[in-house]
């Protein structure tokens, strides 16, 4: 057996064995009381870069890079997103093992590629143990063998991401041009009328992007705008709650935009939440009844079946964008690593008036009720 080949079976066998014991403590209630997850709190003010950094005892974390890249060249669009997961498992936390979960990883990552009519997937899990895997607090470093995002130091905010997989190459440096979002009330996020149906969450919209895509054996340098989203959380999602249709847009006058619904079991709005920042710094947030999201257009998935609502009409408050997909197939199966299917993809905006964006769209819980990892 060849020692590549190897270390990966060995790394599979390795995680296999940690949820084989999350789920055996979970099912036996061997839950550490004297460890509970932690509520997310209003008025809790946002702190760089301590908060880009892990929440570890929060139930459930996630970094999520989006954007669009244009190739040097050829001049092919091409849209990606890269999102990490931290998540918790309900364990006792006060066994020794080195094989107990404390920390859970997840990767996903998509590259739209309308060239070639398809989405470019790939996914990973691991432990957090042995340095194999990993969430630094006090500031940003997630990692997963071959996939790496961190903050890079310096005066302003400059991230670096890495994957290499087989489908999924990317070497990536994000600049900030703006300081970080906070959505909501200062970063405190209601996801439903429950207060604990909340995430803490911010945003840093129009980074400037350069470096190289790989995609089938072929390395391309890259320039484009992205998106990058960071949230944590306790409770997300309360039980008359199913999926969201989420959308963060770069504008072209250079705003920014993130606009969410979360849908309940009849698919009508449950909740809904907006953050408008001008270009002038100015930051509006939208109430549920001032956001919705009208599907268009809808496109059914041959591989799954599931029939998601690509093309959308977004409201806020006054405002009213046309969203439209890079490609329809945007589709991404993650049942191997956390158990749903999603839609994930990059869309324009458009309107009646001179304002216009690209930005990345997430259509979740079209499959059946969306349960977080």
């Amino acid at each position: 057996m060849r020692p590549a080949r190897f270390e990966r079976r060995l790394r599979a066998l390795w995680c296999a064995v940690g949820f084989s014991i999350a789920l055996v403590a979970a099912a036996s209630g061997s839950a550490d009381d004297s460890a509970p997850f932690p509520p997310v709190l209003p008025a809790v003010p946002l702190q760089f870069p301590r908060d880009h950094g892990s929440h570890s005892a929060f139930r459930i974390e996630w970094w999520y890079v989006t954007g669009w890249l244009r190739t040097h060249g050829q001049s092919e669009a091409l849209g990606f997103q890269i999102t990490l997961f931290r998540v918790r498992p309900q364990i006792d936390a006060r066994n020794p093992s080195l094989f107990t979960p404390r920390q859970i990883l997840l990767g996903h990552c998509a590259i739209a590629d309308p060239a070639h009519g398809r989405l470019r997937q790939a996914q990973r899990i691991e432990r957090a143990a042995l340095a194999l895997a990993g969430a630094d607090s006090g500031d940003l470093r997630v990692w997963m063998e071959h996939w790496l995002l961190v903050r890079e130091p310096g005066a302003s905010d400059r991230f670096r991401v890495q994957v290499s997989t087989d489908e999924c190459g990317l070497d990536l440096t994000l600049s900030a041009t703006a300081p970080p979002l906070p959505n909501g009330a200062a970063g405190y996020s209601r996801k439903g009328p429950a207060a604990e149906s909340a995430s803490e969450y911010y945003s840093e919209p129009h980074l400037s992007v350069s470096g190289s895509v790989q995609r089938a054996g072929q390395r391309d340098e890259v320039t484009g705008e992205a998106w990058l989203d960071h949230e944590w959380a306790s409770e997300y999602l309360d039980p008359n709650a199913v999926g969201w249709d989420w959308v963060g847009l770069n504008l072209d006058d250079g705003a920014a935009l993130m606009a969410f619904v979360i849908r309940d079991r009849q698919g009508h709005r449950y909740w809904a939440s907006a953050t408008l920042r001008q270009r002038d710094g100015q930051v509006q947030v939208f109430e549920p009844d001032e956001v919705d999201f009208e599907p268009q257009r809808r496109w059914r998935s041959p591989r799954s079946g599931v029939l998601y609502p690509v093309g959308q009409r977004l409201r806020v408050g006054s405002l009213t964008l046309e969203l439209e997909p890079l490609l329809d197939d945007q589709e991404f199966d993650a049942r191997a690593t956390a158990g749903a299917l999603y839609w994930e993809g990059a869309v324009t905006a458009g309107s009646a008036g001179p304002m216009r964006g690209r930005g990345y769209m997430e259509l979740t819980g079209y499959e059946s009720p969306l349960q977080l990892p």
